[in-house]
């Protein structure tokens, strides 16, 4: 008979008839009895009052029961607290006992009796079986271990179990150190600042060896554990892989996801240039195709993370397209995630056949996985231009369809497409048009309408269409009628006669009859620019357009980088950091990718971080250049906050993080710190390394004090752009102070007065360190000249060129604007020689892909280079002369902590000198090559 006549009975009085079987002689009447109490405890009646009589039950060979009475204690354990402790001598007896699943099973049943009273009776019994005989005692306490410390972490810490935990690593039974690894990864999560998991080369290799015996979870926490592992090199990260690559045939999901976050991590440290990067990129393709021939629930968890897998390396997937198409029978939720990564995926060579499925998805019956199938049509356009044609043509045989989802979607669509490849496809309008009625949803409409007034010049009748709208205006959901009020003022500005009643009725009805503040606002501005300056209006919104990226829905890349750290956890499937889903934040440690090795920064990308930065520290994303206008207009034109001038040679460079994790990042910050002398630059020839005292016998003199080159003032603002205000200037740097050397000239018939200056963030965060200050109002026909300290603590956004500088300055009469490219030797600072060792060093470190060679031509002869050059902080460190050359090898260091290293070789009697530039963060040599021209030839 089975047990289910435990639960079957109800009757009264039934807790005395349990007390008495409890207390009775016979072995199989008390077994009988907790099997009763165990089956009404899990129905959820309260059988609490039978604590002692079924404590006095634990007295018992029979492990069966045994095992049946500890599941008891743990349940009431915690109502009954002061009872509890009777069974504690039980519970010491049993860690003695020679069977050791009996030894084992007290040691669980110890961690799981959350009673502060008790635990510090258990902490001997369970010192005896961390160091038992037995592996399966061993790998039991290991977990016991981690429970004790979420109940009462200083006991366990004062009682060194974490000590024991550690030896445990090295343990012989693989089982004990994947278990001691899981409570220790456990305990770390829930302290990150302690350092418990002191993992080192040594410590690894133990793991890596455990890792082949242990029992698939056991797999997945050594797994857990080695990727956050940073190895010291390059070679010691390629040895792991090797070593962790037999995980991905394991049969076990799980522990394959866990095995490709470790190879993802450990990749970024491995040189593209290697064979055995191919291999691998070759070898992780098919566990992550396999994964997907399970049922769709693990399909699903499959497909979100090789969602994140594409994004980070989209070459491990180029040629398995197929696998991803939709199955019929496929559930929708697999459906739209394989959708997605066929975009992904998609290129010039794969693009037929991934069209040719697209359209058959396009006729499906499912409406969320047609809608999404005709989006994809035209991400794909957008993606892969050469294939825009044959998208367009096939959206247009779906609008053919007239099958009414199908046709809003491709106008969504195709507005995209118009706004990536403008003036190519705009024949296929007419055929939008004829589908203008069937448009029911606000997007499709706000589409229609963008581009009815977007080509209105080429449609007969915009206005008529456009009229047809604003009959529902206040019926019209707020994107239709915002899209709809710039249609008609763009209209109005290409066939102004024709449409002034229209554009009249559509500023009416926005600033008068609607209370939605957001088109209020924007009916204000058209209308004012519209009466007071006609052409002004038109350059503001019939203005160029830049063109939309490919892919709008990356995930940006530091979280990318983040998320890659959590595959094959809830956070590759919600696609969000645990900070953003687990409550109270216990335990959430943000993860970031290692980084690169030096030997491999050549195939470094600009967002990865370098050799030099703390593998903890995240890369922050370079903002992209801001409209002009955008930025300048938030700003607060009263008076700068004033920043400490700028110091000659001590610049803090700790408190900014310069360029936004760009070019300061590519080098390691400001701690960068140079490898210690070892061989010696090959361009800098075989002779240097034998006799270097020799070749450096330059003094070692600091910048001198005479200043660096100044450009003569050119006209930055002039004054029919500034309603008669000009404005000249040029930058200067004298003894390590950076102003800007302004001419202001009053050429309008009024006086000027309340003169204040802005700038937008910039590449190196140049900023006033000083209010604008003309003290006495500036009179028609009069000019004023200023000079304007600088400092560089201000907000730093990587600019289009680099040394953009967006200036606004206001006075009574309005707010200007203009922009100005500063010459970057006002950034080179006093402390820019490097020491001789170090030079040859890093310029050996840099990679040759970072070395730019220039021409500076028409230069004076017999000018004093080096001498010229150090006044601008130009060093130079050593000089030689090669076959009839002069040979010198100079460095500079930016306000940012960029170093740049250089050779200049001049041919005695030729005007031309060639220049090669190496530095960490290459986009600043083309400006340093610039700098150096204009100093040399002025």
């Amino acid at each position: 008979m089975t047990d289910s006549k435990y639960f079957t009975t109800t009757k009264k009085g039934e807790i005395f008839e349990l007390k008495a079987e409890l207390n009775s002689d016979k072995k199989e009447k008390k077994k009988e009895a907790v099997k009763k109490v165990i089956a009404s405890m899990t129905v959820g009646k309260d059988v609490s009052a039978l604590f002692p009589d079924v404590v006095n039950c634990m007295q018992t060979d029979n492990l069966e029961l045994k095992k049946l009475v500890y599941l008891y204690l743990m349940n009431y354990a915690k109502s009954q607290p002061d009872m509890a402790i009777m069974a504690v001598n039980t519970f010491v007896k049993d860690c003695e006992d020679p069977n050791p699943l009996i030894r084992a099973l007290a040691v669980r049943t110890m961690g799981c009796i959350r009673v502060d009273k008790i635990t510090e009776y258990l902490c001997e019994p369970l010192r005896k079986c961390l160091k038992d005989e037995d592996p399966y005692v061993r790998k039991t306490a290991a977990v016991c271990v981690a429970k004790l410390h979420d109940i009462n972490a200083q006991l366990v810490e004062d009682q060194g179990f974490l000590d024991t935990l550690k030896d445990l690593i090295s343990d012989s039974n693989p089982m004990v150190v994947a278990n001691a690894v899981a409570a220790l990864s456990e305990i770390a999560e829930s302290h990150p600042s302690s350092n418990l998991l002191d993992l080192n080369p040594q410590s690894i290799n133990k793991l890596l060896t455990a890792l082949n015996e242990c029992t698939e979870w056991g797999q997945i926490f050594i797994l857990d554990c080695l990727a956050n592992y940073t190895p010291k090199d390059d070679r010691e990260a390629q040895s792991i892989c090797e070593r962790v690559t037999p995980r991905l045939s394991h049969a076990n999901s799980a522990v394959v996801l866990s095995a490709v976050k470790v190879l993802m991590k450990f990749m970024e440290m491995l040189s593209k240039d290697l064979d055995y990067y191919g291999t691998l990129l070759k070898k992780l393709a098919p566990p992550l195709v396999t994964l997907l021939s399970a049922e769709p629930e693990l399909q699903y968890v499959a497909l979100r993370n090789i969602n994140l897998i594409v994004q980070k390396r989209p070459e491990i997937l180029k040629h398995e397209m197929k696998v991803f198409f939709v199955k019929y029978n496929d559930p929708i939720y697999v459906k739209l995630e394989k959708l997605d990564i066929m975009i992904r995926l998609a290129s010039q060579a794969n693009i037929a056949q991934v069209l040719a499925e697209l359209k058959e998805y396009a006729t499906e019956v499912d409406v969320d996985f047609v809608r999404k199938a005709v989006r994809a049509i035209g991400r794909c356009a957008i993606k892969v231009e050469q294939s825009a044609e044959r998208c367009v043509s096939t959206l247009l045989d779906l609008i053919q369809t007239k099958v009414n989802y199908v046709v809003q979607e491709a106008i969504v669509v195709i507005k995209d497409i118009f706004r990536k490849y403008p003036n190519k496809y705009e024949s296929v309008i007419a055929t939008l048009c004829e589908n203008l009625d069937s448009l029911d949803e606000p997007e499709a409409r706000a589409a229609m309408i963008w581009i009815v007034g977007e080509y209105a010049e080429r449609i007969d009748n915009a206005d008529e269409l456009l009229e047809s709208f604003l009959e529902g205006f206040h019926d019209e959901s707020t994107q239709v009628q915002l899209q709809l009020l710039t249609a008609i003022v763009k209209l109005f500005l290409k066939k102004p006669t024709e449409t002034q009643e229209l554009v009249q009725q559509v500023l009416s009805l926005a600033t008068q009859d609607s209370d939605n503040p957001d088109l209020r606002d924007r009916g204000y501005i058209y209308w004012r620019l519209l009466s007071t300056d006609p052409v002004a209006a038109k350059e503001v919104v019939l203005a160029e357009k830049p063109l939309i990226s490919e892919e709008t829905d990356l995930i940006e890349p530091t979280l990318l980088d983040e998320l890659i750290c959590y595959i094959g956890t809830l956070a590759s499937v919600y696609h969000k950091p645990p900070s953003a889903f687990v409550e109270g934040g216990r335990g959430v440690v943000h993860k970031s990718l290692p980084p690169r090795t030096a030997s491999n920064e050549s195939t470094e990308s600009p967002e990865t971080a370098p050799a030099g930065a703390p593998s903890g520290e995240q890369p922050d994303v370079i903002p992209t250049q801001g409209d002009l206008l955008g930025d300048l207009l938030n700003l607060d034109l009263g008076p700068p906050v004033s920043g400490p001038p700028l110091a000659t040679s001590s610049v803090q460079m700790g408190a900014v993080d310069l360029l936004g994790g760009g070019l300061d990042s590519l080098i390691g910050g400001p701690n960068f710190v140079a490898p210690p002398a070892g061989a010696v630059p090959a361009n800098l020839g075989a002779t240097m390394g034998s006799g270097l005292s020799d070749l450096f016998d330059l003094t070692s003199g600091v910048g001198t004090l005479s200043g660096s080159y100044v450009a003569p003032k050119a006209v930055w603002l002039p004054a029919m752009k500034a309603k008669g205000l000009e404005i000249s200037g040029t930058f200067t740097r004298q003894v390590g102070s950076i102003s800007m050397d302004l001419q202001l000239t009053n050429k309008a018939l009024q006086v000027m007065t309340d003169f204040a200056i802005q700038f937008n963030r910039n590449s190196f965060g140049l900023a006033p360190a000083a209010p604008l200050q003309v003290h006495a109002p500036l009179s028609p026909n009069q000019t004023v000249e200023i000079s304007l300290p600088l400092n560089t603590v201000g907000s730093v956004m990587k600019m289009e060129p680099l040394n953009n500088l967006q200036v606004a300055v206001k006075n009574n009469i309005d707010v200007f604007y203009f922009s100005t490219l500063y010459p970057l030797h006002i950034l080179f600072v006093e402390d820019g020689k490097m020491d001789r060792q170090m030079f040859l060093a890093t310029w050996k470190d840099i990679p040759n892909e970072n070395e730019a060679q220039f021409q500076i031509r028409d230069c004076p002869l017999n000018a004093a280079v080096s001498s010229r050059l150090q006044s601008s902080n130009i060093f130079t460190v050593a000089k030689r002369n090669v076959e009839g050359q002069d040979m010198l090898y100079q460095s500079l260091k930016l306000t940012n902590g960029i170093w740049v290293l250089a050779e200049l070789r001049i041919q005695p009697g030729n005007p031309s000198f060639t220049l090669s530039l190496k530095c960490r963060a290459p986009e600043v040599s083309q400006h340093v090559y610039q700098a150096y021209e204009t100093i040399l030839k002025n």
